[in-house]
C-alpha cells in the first residue's frame, strides 16, 4: 500500500510539473498576441504610457486609422481574391494529381512524382528571378506580343501575384500520401459494379477526402495570405498591393502610429486564425491520416 501511494504521489507531481511548464510556454507564446490586441484598442497617446493589458479607455479609432492610412481596403480585396483562387486551384489540382499518382498506373508515374517532389528542395529565393521573367514576358499580357516582348506582362497585376501559387508540390505530395492510405478494395468494388475511373474517384474517394481538402486549404491559404517576398517583387503600385505589403509600407512611412499599426496587424492576422479554427478538426485528421502513409 505505501508503495502504491508513493507511486501515485510521484505521478501526480509529474503531472503538475508538466502542467506548469506547458502553462508557462503557452503564456510566452500568447503574450505578444495579447499585447498586440491590447495596443490595437489603446488610444495612441496612451500606447506606451500604460502597462495595463486591458486598456482603461478602449477605442476603435485605431482600426479606422489603419484602413485609411494603410489603404487596407484595397489590400484586403487583392489578397482575398488571390488567396481564394489559389486555394481553389490547389484543392482541385492536388486532389486529382494525388489520386492519379496513388491509384492509377501510367508510364513514368513514379518518375514524374519524384521529379515533382524534388522541387521542394529548391529554395524560394532561387526561383524568384525565373518567376519574375516569366511574369514579365508572359505572352499577350500587359502589352506583350506573342513572344512576350514589348510590354510589362503580368507585372503589377493580380494574375502576376497568382502565378507561383496556382499549384503547390507539397499539397500534391500530401494528397498522394492520403489516397495511398485508403483501401484499394473500394475501387475494385466500384469496378465490379460497372463504374469507370471518373465515377470511382468522384463517388467513392472524393467524399473520403474532406480531411485532405481541409489540410490543403489551410496550407494554401496561410502560404498565400502571409507571403511577402513575391508580392514585393511583382507589385509596383497600390492596385496590386497585398495586406503584407500594405502593413510594411505603413510601418516604414516614418511617422509610426503604433496603435493603428497593431490594429492593422490584428485585422490581417484574423482571417488566418479563423480559417484554422473552423477547420482544425479536419486539418489534424488529414495530417494524421495522410502524412505518415505511402
Amino acid at each position: 500500500m505505501p508503495a502504491t501511494i508513493s507511486h501515485s504521489a510521484r505521478t501526480g507531481t509529474q503531472h503538475r510539473r508538466r502542467f506548469v511548464v506547458l502553462a508557462l510556454v503557452t503564456l510566452l507564446v500568447l503574450m505578444p498576441f495579447l499585447w498586440m490586441i491590447s495596443l490595437a484598442f489603446t488610444p495612441e497617446e496612451a500606447a506606451f504610457s500604460s502597462t495595463r493589458l486591458i486598456p482603461a479607455n478602449p477605442t476603435l479609432d485605431n482600426f479606422g486609422e489603419a484602413f485609411r492610412a494603410a489603404n487596407l481596403g484595397r489590400a484586403f480585396a487583392n489578397s482575398a481574391i488571390v488567396t481564394l483562387i489559389a486555394v481553389a486551384t490547389n484543392c482541385v489540382v492536388a486532389v486529382i494529381a494525388g489520386y492519379a499518382f496513388a491509384h492509377l498506373e501510367f508510364p513514368g508515374s513514379k518518375a514524374i512524382f519524384y521529379l515533382l517532389l524534388s522541387t521542394v528542395a529548391i529554395p524560394t529565393a532561387v526561383t524568384l528571378i525565373p518567376l519574375f521573367l516569366m511574369a514579365k514576358q508572359f505572352p499577350l499580357a500587359g502589352g506583350n506580343n506573342l513572344f512576350g516582348q514589348g510590354g510589362s506582362g503580368l507585372l503589377d497585376t493580380l494574375g502576376g501575384l497568382l502565378l507561383p501559387y496556382l499549384v503547390g508540390t507539397m499539397n500534391i505530395f500530401l494528397s498522394r500520401q492520403y489516397f495511398s492510405g485508403l483501401d484499394r478494395d473500394l475501387a475494385e468494388a466500384g469496378r465490379l459494379d460497372g463504374a469507370g475511373e471518373l465515377r470511382i474517384f468522384v463517388s467513392i474517394y472524393l467524399p473520403l477526402a474532406r480531411p485532405l481538402l481541409a489540410v490543403v486549404a489551410i496550407f494554401s491559404f496561410t502560404g498565400v495570405w502571409d507571403d511577402f517576398i513575391w508580392p514585393l517583387v511583382v507589385s509596383t503600385s497600390e492596385r496590386s498591393t497585398t495586406v503584407q505589403l500594405a502593413i510594411t509600407t505603413f510601418a516604414s512611412s516614418g511617422n509610426i502610429r503604433y496603435g493603428a499599426l497593431m490594429a492593422a496587424t490584428v485585422l490581417v492576422s484574423l482571417p488566418v486564425l479563423l480559417v484554422f479554427l473552423f477547420n482544425q478538426r479536419g486539418f489534424i485528421s488529414g495530417l494524421s491520416e495522410g502524412g505518415v502513409k505511402g
